[in-house]
């Protein structure tokens, strides 16, 4: 630039043609813009300054989008995330290393996204569990759709906590160092987990705070990376395999014995069809805004299709059998009349003194 201004006082200074000084001002005007182009440009908004750096991560499967860079130290490649970056953990676990120090722990299959501004970090999680430990004071959140989550440190002490989220809103979180401070980014409820608390939230409700019993778990070495699937090229058989499998079946038709039976769909699904719920931020006490009426239970079942059998059936035929007909009663035999006991000499004492006594005598 200096030397483009040289050549233009040079120009004027002296009393040259007319035709001299209009070939002075092409070549001052062509030293200007080669003096433009020679110009170091200025940093670019694609390339932030490092100090946005969050720190180096390492997995066994894992997937950035964003912001990142990358640094070789000592023969290795590191990936350094940046503020803004996108993390997938597809499987197994992950580790950042903070650049102030302390180490995050994912354990996948876990989602989240990393913020920083100035000495304050902020994932946000997605999915997955995170096992956060800071020897610092590095002010670090732990943000959900619901919830923010914030270690707590006691007496300038390391903080040790894990924050875990599931694909259906269930939270945990446990201190095994330090507190955790949970805090109600709708209402703006908090709450303080001890040192040593494991709870867990469902639905983002402080409300539903209980006993976590263990669940909430994420150590180095503890997940485990599922077989990677092998792709095998099939091509056609044979004349001789076709032959060769036609004669085992022959040979042994039954199925195998190993082969695990249909497994039936549950049946039926029910449904539940209620009316949208309104919630107002002022209101202390939420009010009931629906009418029970309107809740409509559905219960979806699979029609099974009449079996209708067609054809003839083929056996041996069946004779009827007919009883033979009952046997007459038996006739009784006429009772022979008895014949009168033959007069003694008591019957005739008795009849004399009957006709003595009688009214008609």
């Amino acid at each position: 630039m200096l030397r483009a201004l040289e050549c233009i006082a040079l120009v004027f200074s002296f009393n040259w043609s007319r035709m001299t000084r209009r070939i002075g001002k092409i070549l001052c005007a062509g030293a200007f813009v080669w003096a433009g182009l020679a110009a170091p440009l200025p940093v670019q908004g694609d390339n932030p300054p490092l100090g946005d750096s969050v720190g180096a991560i390492e997995g066994d499967s894992i997937s950035i989008e964003g912001p990142m860079s990358v640094e070789v130290v000592h023969g290795q490649v590191r990936t350094v995330l940046r503020s803004g970056s996108d993390v997938r953990v597809k499987a197994g676990q992950a580790r950042i290393k903070l650049v102030e120090g302390g180490e995050i722990l994912i354990c996948g299959p876990a989602h989240f996204s990393v913020l920083k501004s100035g000495g304050a970090l902020t994932l946000a999680l997605e999915s997955g569990i995170v096992h956060v430990h800071l020897e610092n004071d590095l002010a670090l959140t732990v943000y959900t759709p619901q919830i923010q989550a914030r270690p707590i440190s006691i007496g300038s002490g390391p903080e040790d906590v894990l924050v875990g989220l599931d694909s259906v809103g269930a939270m945990c979180i446990r201190a095994n160092k330090g507190a955790v401070r949970l805090e109600q980014q709708l209402t703006g409820q908090s709450v303080i987990v001890p040192q040593t608390g494991d709870v867990l939230l469902n639905n983002g409700e402080i409300e539903s705070l209980r006993t976590g019993a263990g669940s909430c778990a994420c150590e180095a070495g503890m997940a485990t990376i599922p077989e990677q699937v092998t792709t095998e090229i099939s091509r056609l058989a044979t004349p001789e395999e076709v032959k060769k499998a036609a004669e085992e079946r022959k040979a042994d038709p039954s199925p195998p014995a190993d082969a695990a039976p249909p497994v039936e769909k549950p049946e039926p699904v029910y449904q539940v069809f209620m009316p949208p719920l309104r919630y107002d931020a002022n209101a202390k006490v939420q009010p009931d805004n629906y009418d029970p009426n309107l809740i409509v239970l559905v219960r979806r079942v699979r029609v099974r299709p009449t079996l209708i059998f067609q054809g003839k059936v083929e056996g041996e035929p069946l004779v009827a059998r007919t009883k033979p007909p009952p046997a007459p009663p038996a006739q009784r035999k006429p009772a022979t009349a008895q014949k009168p006991a033959e007069d003694s000499t008591w019957g005739r004492v008795k009849t004399y003194w009957h006709k003595l006594w009688s009214p008609s005598s």
